[in-house]
């Protein structure tokens, strides 16, 4: 029996190359990330790869905002039907579940870092859109759960709390969860 190739479409292939920039940048971040290692992990030719993207900031780029509306639709799609407390609730523990891949908390966290190290350099356009995509998250996830300023910002910072804590290696049996994702606390 003769066996086929499948061939991926150049889309199939961009998803590839995303996906394979967000492990990179999540284990190495912006700087120590060279496109070499995501044309490798992707298997194409440095070349290919730059075809797709112009540089290794649109692949950054890209990396972020696939980050980011995978985190907002997840979000979303958890306070489908809800408001308020319930929405937060929902919305919560559809976050939690997403970074027990520690390669999207890591990708998380390279963003922030990778933005201040870039504009440190000089180099604000990363800043401003990894900005631009924050406040469309920010908004977006306000509007669906119907919250306040306060309200949304106590999310985000519960959020911030949890990635930390997660990041760090804490057990879910640990003390110092005492109080997260319960209906009060983080």
């Amino acid at each position: 029996m003769a066996k086929t190739s499948m061939r991926m479409t150049a889309e199939e292939r961009r998803e590839s190359v995303i996906h394979a920039s967000m492990i990179e940048f999540a284990e190495r971040g912006y700087n120590g990330t060279s496109t070499q290692a995501i044309a490798d992990r992707v298997g194409v030719s440095q070349p290919y790869l730059f075809r797709l993207f112009p540089n290794k900031r649109a692949l950054f780029e890209a990396a972020v905002r696939r980050c980011m509306e995978d985190v907002r639709d997840a979000f979303l799609k958890a306070a489908e039907g809800l408001e308020g407390k319930e929405a937060r609730e929902a919305m919560g523990f559809a976050y939690f579940d997403m970074i027990t891949d520690r390669s999207r908390l890591l990708m998380q966290m390279q963003m922030y870092v990778s933005t201040f190290a870039a504009e440190s350099a000089g180099d604000t356009e990363v800043g401003e859109a990894v900005r631009a995509m924050w406040v469309d998250l920010w908004d977006s996830v306000s509007a669906a759960a119907g919250m306040t300023p306060e309200e949304t910002t106590s999310f985000f910072a519960e959020g911030m709390l949890i990635n930390a804590l997660v990041a760090m290696g804490f057990p879910p049996e640990h003390r110092i969860w005492e109080g997260c994702l319960k209906s009060d606390g983080c």
